[in-house]
């Protein structure tokens, strides 16, 4: 599966899980990408606003990470670091629940399920485990997130991605376009533009 480079920016309406927008810039060079992008949410009345800058290597293996987050209680912020050996630092101390994992995954966001997929090579009918670690929209916690990719159709324009995560018993069919962006994420965003 061979996707297109990513648009220079995207954005998305959440709606289901919570209520909010997202919106996602692009730099893609020979050596990596970054996505930098701000969400906002209204979840169940928690309010929230969570910017992020995730910078990726040619692999789209994910190096480093910053995320603020706004809330009524406050501002907090996080830094994750992978090394080559996919052992992880948050805040500049080593979390070895998080070895192993190649992405992140922000709770807020619907662009880093794109990581994987611009990384991985599956077949259709094929399965890939693709532990993240994932980064809570409220409080910036990070913890591991177990995820399943399954390849269903892939096609220039529209690609199908059967999702599984035990960690948060959910299944779910996730439509992505041609660049590896979500366009229908079912309960938790639409692409917008």
């Amino acid at each position: 599966m061979r996707l297109l480079p990513p648009p220079a920016a995207a954005s998305w309406i959440h709606r289901g899980a919570r209520d909010g927008f997202e919106v996602a810039f692009f730099a893609t060079w020979a050596a990596g990408a970054r996505l930098r992008g701000h969400t906002t949410a209204n979840e169940s009345g928690s309010l929230w606003s969570v910017v992020y800058d995730v910078a990726v290597d040619a692999a789209w293996r994910t190096l480093a990470v910053s995320a603020t987050t706004a809330t009524a209680a406050g501002v907090r912020e996080v830094r994750l670091r992978r090394d080559e050996g996919d052992r992880w630092t948050v805040d500049g101390e080593h979390r070895p629940e998080l070895d192993g994992c190649v992405d992140v995954d922000l709770e807020s966001s619907a662009v880093t399920n794109t990581l994987p997929l611009h990384r991985l090579d599956i077949l259709a009918g094929a399965s890939v485990d693709v532990p993240a670690a994932f980064i809570r929209a409220d409080d910036l916690r990070v913890e591991r997130l177990e995820q399943r990719y399954s390849l269903v159709e892939a096609g220039p324009q529209r690609v199908l991605v059967h999702y599984e995560s035990s960690t948060f018993d959910v299944a779910c069919e996730l439509v992505f376009d041609g660049a590896g962006l979500v366009l229908d994420y079912p309960g938790i965003a639409v692409r917008q533009a």
